[in-house]
């Protein structure tokens, strides 16, 4: 439909999801919402390990409130670990032709955004899961939790927990949702990559907002603004970079300051949890859309959103070298379709 944005084909649907986070993220403000919660091992030897345990699990429970425990035509998997390993061995038991990504936090938009494509041209049924974990990425990117340092005020804390989403555009699979409304994915638009010269690995809402401001502006050029959606959902920006997103639409004069949230900004309790800038990681945004924004759409609460997966095209070799951090976002749009009208 020009400028990248795509429209589905068929009617699909997120017919159900699942989120398991560790006990940081179940005694945020979201706590009460999130499917299953442990105590970050869940009951492995290692953080890696405990990721993948996530993952299964997160996916497990989305396939049993969608009654769909083996017809899924295709699954899209990522998550911040060298090669996704938390995908490839978390969903190893799940025999379903599987697909992995790479999006950093974006993951899960972009997971959303593939199965929405898929199911509505070449299948019918997809997945979408992506995890992060607090200790397993301080290993990789930043310091041991050993050696105990110190965290400026920008840097993000990552979510330890894992999504899981089922997407299907067989009207039939509707009918098992028990809310009046269901989220329709309407359109969506792949991001573009964007690199503002940031290199602090430490500030990753400065190194993302130029690249939700390129998919925004993108957006609304088509004819679309701001006003027409109940939300307009980041993640995860976390307070710096959500304060950038607003400033440079601004100044090109787009206005979202009334109607947008980040998931970074959601999952935990900014004075008494010290995160600093908010939450960040895979598990994000995915365990935020779950438990909140996707049950608030079932129930009537928002009808129209926008959500931009945001994400940081780093790796610890990139970061070790000093090089810049490009960003990515990439854009659906969800709306609450009423399942008696489907």
């Amino acid at each position: 439909m020009g400028n990248g944005l795509l429209k589905m084909q068929k009617r699909t649907f997120i017919i159900s999801s699942g989120s398991v986070v560790g006990q940081k993220e179940k005694h945020g403000p979201l706590g009460e919402f999130f499917d299953l919660s442990g105590d970050d091992r869940f009951g492995k030897d290692t953080w890696e390990k405990s990721e993948a345990e996530m993952q299964r699990l997160a996916l497990g429970i989305a396939l049993r409130k969608a009654e769909l425990m083996e017809d899924i035509d295709v699954l899209f998997a990522g998550d911040l670990i060298n090669q996704c390993i938390s995908s490839s061995y978390g969903l190893l038991e799940y025999k379903f032709p599987f697909l992995g990504l790479f999006g950093a936090c974006s993951t899960c938009a972009e997971g959303l955004l593939m199965s929405a494509v898929y199911a509505s041209t070449v299948s019918t049924r997809c997945a979408a899961v992506t995890s992060s974990h607090f200790c397993s990425a301080e290993r990789q990117f930043r310091y041991p939790l050993e050696y105990g340092g110190q965290r400026p005020p920008t840097s993000q804390w990552t979510v330890t927990g894992s999504g899981a989403f089922v997407v299907s555009s067989d009207v039939g699979d509707v009918q098992l949702n028990k809310s009046k409304y269901v989220p329709e994915i309407v359109e969506v638009m792949p991001g573009r990559m964007i690199d503002r010269g940031i290199s602090d690995a430490n500030n990753m809402g400065a190194a993302m907002a130029p690249s939700a401001v390129d998919t925004l502006e993108r957006y609304f050029s088509l004819g679309h603004a701001p006003d027409e959606f109940d939300l307009i959902i980041t993640g995860d920006l976390g307070r710096e970079g959500s304060g950038i997103l607003i400033d440079l639409l601004s100044a090109r004069g787009i206005d979202i300051s009334k109607n947008h949230v980040d998931c970074g900004n959601m999952v935990f309790e900014p004075t008494s949890s010290d995160t600093h800038a908010g939450g960040s990681g895979c598990g994000c945004s995915a365990v935020v859309m779950s438990a909140d924004i996707l049950e608030n759409l079932r129930r009537g609460k928002v009808s129209d959103i926008l959500f931009l997966g945001t994400g940081a095209l780093m790796n610890p070799m990139s970061v070790s070298q000093g090089q810049t951090i490009p960003g990515i976002a990439h854009l659906l749009h969800i709306r609450g379709a009423e399942v008696d009208s489907i």
